[in-house]
């Protein structure tokens, strides 16, 4: 139900770090709009073990009203914490982007952000394979090296490495991406890590101060202040999204980093920026927390991360739609088109409908509708108030599925030291099962270690390990699990099954 929206496509960008090619599960988020939640704060520990480290500081204590925040003691604290990653890789430029997004073809600043994370070309085809550097920001979650970052950040790359605040570098693994919310969660190996703080992006007020730290251009452990400016914002091909609005700069290198409050925790990932020149102009854009972490717990339980689907396109009301459809204001998701056998269809939805209500939380604008379906499981069922002849009722949907995200590397990436496999791979859409005339598989996306020394290449599908059927980047760690020396994998390739044997030993 995720409508196209290209107002803002040159101006909103992706806050990826700064680059140079060498060629040039279920969410509710009704406490977001208007309930309460309360996160559980993440343990923090002291650095690895055996390691001298300081001291750690004392914990940032509660803000009271009208107090100005201790943004030393939160640097002090949660500094240790926050990471710098950069990444390596290829990237193919479509030949209609000529690798750069849509509508900065034609940018005086677009060399600038060549090859950067987020800022390469969206298509396949045409272009020529050009390796690409780019960096980015996190911050480490759990003492054993889970560390939350931007999808964009790490999209394409072959090589990712994080480094720390005491300058100790790790190579990461993805564990997994989430295009859709710009989530990514990466692993490195090692333990006793410090950690940040948790917070509840819900108890966020307009007017809230917020410190965020992160890497820009390159400039490592940065903080900047500023405020909340506005909560639940939506924007153009983020309609999943329900952004955290700041005026804390935020520039090219910051994306991934975190946004902490008043009292010192994490309520959000700085993920884009709205600029005309390519850097801060006071419109900083931040993912809430707990959507990450909701995110997050998808990727490490199912290897994967899915997303509910309505089925509609839906518009905002103006006064004047408002009044032509008996409503007394222009509040509300208004439905321009069903799609055909989706579950808006099943339940009865029409064009025209306005939809108000969502379990009995309000929609107020478009970009509230498309939140709360997108974060919502596949096959929840949820109550819709829907305005129809210029009178309210319900209506319950069971909501239906969209296309996984992907791709999400397995544990044979090339970031990853002695992977097993060597495969990125993500679970085919329903018209890829159509066109391949198969029911499950994964799409081979990129090859390295024992797989491209099998002959194994990018763009064959994966249905079975060892006779065993695989739908998911789950299935195939589960598979791996044993360590074997030797695996069989069925392929599709030009429409032929063939067994191809794979030395992992």
């Amino acid at each position: 139900m995720k409508t196209k929206l290209t107002a803002l496509a040159a101006a909103v960008v992706a806050a990826g770090g700064l680059a140079a090619g060498s060629s040039a599960g279920a969410f509710d988020l009704s406490h977001w709009f208007g309930g309460a939640r309360t996160v559980t704060a993440a343990a923090a520990s002291a650095g690895q073990a055996g390691v001298p480290t300081a001291a750690a500081p004392a914990p940032v204590p509660r803000l009271p009203a009208s107090a100005v925040p201790d943004y030393r003691g939160i640097v002090q604290q949660a500094g240790p914490a926050v990471v710098n990653i950069s990444v390596e890789g290829l990237h193919k430029a479509s030949a209609e982007e000529g690798g750069l997004p849509p509508g900065l073809e034609n940018d005086p600043f677009f060399q600038f952000f060549r090859g950067m994370p987020g800022f390469q070309g969206r298509g396949r085809g045409a272009g020529p394979a050009v390796p690409f550097r780019g960096q980015g920001s996190g911050f480490i979650i759990s003492a054993d090296g889970l560390v939350l970052t931007n999808a964009h950040v790490v999209r394409e790359a072959k090589e990712v490495t994080v480094k720390l605040g005491d300058r100790r570098e790790f190579a990461a693994r993805v564990l997994g991406a989430d295009p859709a919310t710009d989530i990514a969660v990466l692993r490195i190996d090692a333990k006793n890590l410090p950690v940040v703080r948790l917070g509840d992006a819900a108890r966020l007020e307009v007017g809230d101060p917020v410190l965020a730290i992160g890497s820009p251009y390159g400039f490592e452990q940065t903080a900047t202040q500023g405020i909340v400016s506005a909560k639940g914002r939506s924007l153009p091909g983020d309609a999943v999204v329900p952004f955290i609005q700041t005026d804390a700069a935020v520039n090219p290198g910051n994306s991934g980093g975190p946004l902490f409050d008043g009292d010192g925790a994490v309520v959000g990932i700085n993920a884009q920026i709205y600029s005309q020149s390519g850097g801060f102009q006071g419109l900083s854009f931040a993912i809430p927390i707990d959507v990450a972490l909701k995110v997050k717990d998808q990727i490490l339980r199912h290897g994967e991360v899915r997303h509910a689907k309505l089925g509609v396109q839906i518009q905002d009301l103006d006064q004047a739609l408002a009044e032509s459809f008996g409503l007394a204001r222009p509040d509300g998701a208004l439905v321009s088109q069903v799609g055909p056998d989706s579950a808006a269809a099943s339940a009865g939805l029409k064009a025209g409908d306005v939809i108000t209500a969502v379990d009995g939380q309000p929609i107020t604008r478009s970009g509230q509708l498309s939140s709360r379906i997108g974060l919502a499981a596949p096959g929840e069922r949820v109550t819709l108030k829907v305005w129809r002849d210029k009178a309210a009722r319900d209506v319950e949907v069971r909501l239906g599925s969209a296309e996984p995200s992907g791709p999400v590397a397995d544990a044979g990436d090339a970031a990853t030291p002695g992977g097993a496999l060597g495969l990125a791979l993500r679970p085919l859409n329903a018209p890829e099962k159509r066109q391949a005339d198969v029911a499950q598989g994964l799409l081979v996306e990129d090859v390295g270690g024992p797989a491209a020394r099998a002959g194994i290449e990018a763009g064959d599908v994966l249905l079975a390990i060892n006779g065993r059927a695989v739908d998911s980047v789950a299935q195939v760690r589960e598979q791996l699990k044993a360590h074997p020396k030797q695996v069989a994998l069925l392929l599709l390739r030009d429409g032929n099954r063939i067994f191809v044997p794979v030395k992992l030993g």
